[in-house]
């Protein structure tokens, strides 16, 4: 068991870099007589590689024929630079096999010199993204002692419109509402990266980026468009609830306050015309172990079949606790809240919530009976990309007290949101049934609220009644960071035209809130590739076929070739680079590194069994979540139209959700 853990482990690392490697074509495997793409500044193996802008277009020689406009967003070899007329040109290919498409004005692209990109957070909770001319310029405004101050200085000249003065340090600012990146589809490159220091120690980044969109032009951000009656629409918001409930054998009195619940939330929406639906799965264990369980999961009610408590509840007649034992006290929760995330219709639901009622823990991922492979980060992360947000109410019974702390720490993990203040996860001491009802009270009124102030076309309370429940301030919280989606959507917000500028990826004000996250852009096979290649490297470690040391070379490599050049990742070349002596060529002067490229050999060794194995069935998980981001077509992006291969569609995935 000791060997196979560290023999997979050193495997992950190796694949990790692997994927990093493969976005920088090496330059010692050109085929022979070949070209070669030119080099990055100060490196031997990494090759000059551009984005296109909209309308870019190949011309047969600099300042000659044009030919026709190329896809946006295009990543493409750099084998010449050449001045011509005082205009930038760049000689192109779409590989680095030495065959090219023609030349590019260099105004036409933008440096990507690794595939790492940002992407804005949901606005909700912090203040909005700055992006100033000049390094120093923001430098000086984060590290000055009333940083606060000057930046609402800064935010206000720019919302209050007009003539802005000369030399204004500010060239951009983010959207006032969520940008939704499936729909209006955008990237933020990293072209350069640096530190600063918060008075109080804290240390921030600041990123050079450059904006792209699939639009050549766009609203100009310093002179924001007046939409009047903005929060109107909210009026027509439309929420969706899902509860998915834990029906083993412990779970009847629950089931009823539930019931109870549910029906003063249809009565209360009703009376006050307000648009919203319950939905619920239920969820036991493994059939296959313990088939007098009936099922493993089962919707009982989609929320859009309910648009009235009476349907609901006839619906909800046959639900019940089993009266059969399953082979274990943790119950597959993970596989309702998948069923929730999968099976349920969310079509027409502006709002999505998800709230898990159980007395147990989950079934951990490598666990021979768990349905889905995933642990709790990787269907928070798939939830995600629903844009649904996810609540835990955890009955903390004297039958489960050796699984409390495991199964808190879990749920916990399962509800942290991005830029919430805490996780939306709440604990029932003693499994008390009175506290239960108290808190699904709580759920319906939160929820209440939520639809009667979008119904008055308002975004949030202006000053929320003191007594309010701790259940009934996330609802807010997180109805804010709905609101802002919605409206974004409705107005079709997109990201600020054409710049290249400075920016921190944390909140200037409240630097604990992420402003823009760390996204990695791939295409559809590359991410296919990724996913095989883990799996790979991974069954090959615990087969013994590789040494501890070949199998964390493997995995870290396949990390590295990701965030450089992920056309490469487990090709001849990028399985070891540490064997070859080219991980730092990797990972020097990357802003960002995923987890197994945050590891190296000696800290690995050191690691103990269960460590080791922790991370492994950690990747694993992510190996099954690739499957089903690969398989959801909401999620991929065809940058080159109707007739581009299926294949070539990209979608950036969250730094952590890679290896």
């Amino acid at each position: 068991m000791i060997a196979i853990a560290r023999r997979v482990a050193t495997t992950v690392a190796a694949a990790a870099a692997v994927f990093v490697l493969a976005t920088s074509a090496m330059a010692q495997q050109q085929p022979s007589g070949s070209r070669a793409p030119l080099l990055m500044e100060g490196k031997k193996t990494l090759f000059q590689r551009v984005l296109t802008r909209p309308d870019a277009r190949p011309y047969d020689k600099p300042g000659g024929a044009a030919g026709n406009v190329l896809s946006p967003m295009s990543a493409l070899y750099v084998y010449t630079r050449q001045t011509s007329g005082g205009t930038e040109w760049l000689e192109v290919g779409g590989g680095s096999d030495g065959k090219t498409i023609g030349w590019l004005k260099a105004e036409d692209t933008v440096a990507w010199r690794q595939t790492l990109t940002l992407a804005f957070t949901n606005p909700a909770g912090r203040e909005r993204a700055l992006f100033f001319r000049e390094r120093d310029k923001l430098q000086g405004v984060l590290e000055a002692n009333d940083r606060t101050a000057q930046a609402k200085k800064l935010r206000d000249a720019i919302v209050a419109g007009g003539n802005l003065p000369s030399g204004f340090p500010v060239i951009s600012i983010e959207p006032s509402t969520h940008i939704d990146i499936a729909k209006q589809f955008y990237l933020l490159p990293i072209l350069e990266a640096g530190e600063a220091y918060l008075q109080n120690n804290i240390k921030v980044r600041m990123l050079k980026v450059a904006s792209v969109t699939l639009q050549k032009e766009g609203d100009d951000p310093l002179k924001p468009k007046v939409r009047q009656n903005l929060y109107d629409s909210l009026k027509n918001f439309k929420l969706g609830v899902v509860f998915v409930v834990d029906t083993t054998t412990s779970m009847q009195p629950y089931l009823d306050k539930a019931r109870e619940a549910a029906k003063r939330f249809y009565d209360q929406i009703e009376r006050a015309g307000l648009k919203a639906s319950y939905g619920l799965v239920a969820f036991r264990n493994s059939t296959t172990v313990t088939p007098g369980l009936d099922y493993l999961t089962k919707v009982f009610v989609q929320p859009k079949d309910a648009p009235d408590g009476k349907t609901f509840f006839d619906k909800l007649k046959e639900l019940k606790a089993t009266t059969v034992s399953s082979h274990a006290f943790t119950e597959d929760s993970v596989a309702g809240i998948k069923a929730a995330v999968d099976e349920i219709d969310w079509s027409g639901f502006d709002g999505r919530i998800v709230i898990l009622i159980t007395d147990a823990g989950p079934l951990q991922s490598n666990d021979p009976t768990s349905s889905t492979g995933l642990d709790v980060n990787r269907i928070r992360e798939l939830a995600e990309t629903r844009q649904i947000h996810l609540m835990a109410v955890h009955l903390r019974t004297a039958a489960g007290k050796n699984d409390h702390a495991s199964a808190e720490g879990q749920y916990t993990a399962l509800t942290e949101g991005k830029n919430l203040p805490r996780a939306l996860y709440y604990p029932v001491e003693a499994g008390s049934v009175a506290d239960f009802g108290k808190n699904m009270e709580s759920i319906a009124e939160g929820a209440t609220q939520l639809m009667r102030m979008f119904a008055a076309g308002r975004m949030q309370e202006q000053q929320p009644p003191p007594a309010t429940s701790r259940v009934q301030r996330d609802f807010q919280l997180i109805g804010h960071a709905m609101a802002l989606a919605y409206l974004g959507s409705q107005n079709q917000t997109q990201a600020p035209k054409m710049f290249e500028a400075w920016a921190t990826d944390r909140d200037i004000d409240t630097p604990t809130s992420t402003a823009l996250e760390v996204r990695v852009l791939l295409t559809k096979n590359q991410l296919s590739d990724l996913q095989q290649t883990i799996k790979r490297i991974i069954d090959a470690g615990k087969r013994g076929q590789m040494t501890p040391a070949g199998f964390f070379d493997e995995l870290r490599s396949a990390a590295a070739a990701m965030s450089r050049d992920p056309s490469r990742i487990g090709r001849r070349g990028t399985e070891k680079l540490g064997e070859l002596g080219l991980m730092g060529e990797y990972l020097d002067d990357l802003p960002y590194r995923s987890k197994i490229m945050g590891i190296d050999q000696q800290t690995w060794t050191t690691w103990s069994i269960a460590e080791q194995q922790a991370l492994l069935n950690e990747l694993e998980a992510k190996a099954r979540l690739y499957e089903r981001f690969h398989n959801d077509a909401a999620l991929w992006v065809q940058l080159g139209g109707a007739g581009s291969n299926p294949g070539d569609a990209v979608y950036p995935i969250p730094l952590d959700a890679l290896p």
